[in-house]
């Protein structure tokens, strides 16, 4: 039913609608936006989701109707990945395209060797792709977050265990360089 591909420039404009749709202009004012501003999305974890739908006239229009990007940031001292934004068209929620959208994103992630990957959002809904409760206290966004709602993935066994203290974006050198391959060898 969802096509997913990777995103490309001329997705921009369809998926800032998108964006705007979902989590309207205080977006821009989120805690989670802190570590995007002066960072950058890494374009091999950056994907938009396609529907074909019927139109009134009968036609079959390919549409986009999600879209997920994965940020470089430093969780509690270990390199790992921020995921979001996730946004689905709204009448399209609960039919799968946000799960296959992390789905297909995560094993991405896993595949190019990140450790750890970390979210603000509903426990119940990123609990269907593995993510669980940060515990009280052991991480910090720079500004205020729900602690129920910061949540975090192992993508590798153990990669979680060293992260303590603030959430940060790496330092320039690293946001510009390609996937960091931070796995064991």
């Amino acid at each position: 039913m969802f096509e997913i591909e990777f995103e490309r420039p001329e997705h921009q404009a369809a998926i800032d609608a998108l964006l705007d749709l979902s989590f309207g202009p205080g977006r821009y004012a989120k805690t989670a936006q802190r570590l995007r501003e002066g960072n950058r999305a890494i374009p091999e974890l950056c994907y938009v989701a396609f529907a074909n739908e019927v139109t009134g006239d009968g036609k079959v229009e390919r549409r986009m109707v999600g879209s997920l990007s994965f940020w470089p940031v430093v969780i509690g001292g270990v390199p790992g990945l921020m995921l979001g934004p996730l946004a689905v068209e709204p009448r399209l929620r609960g039919q799968g395209c946000g799960v296959k959208l992390m789905q297909r994103g995560l094993a991405d992630a896993e595949a190019l060797g990140y450790r750890l990957v970390i979210l603000v959002g509903d426990a119940p809904y990123y609990a269907k792709v593995g993510f669980v409760p940060v515990p009280p206290g052991r991480l910090s966004m720079p500004g205020p977050v729900d602690p129920a709602r910061l949540l975090y993935r192992e993508l590798e066994p153990g990669a979680f265990a060293a992260a303590h203290g603030p959430i940060t974006k790496p330092a320039p050198e690293m946001r510009d360089a390609p996937a960091q391959r931070t796995r064991a060898i």
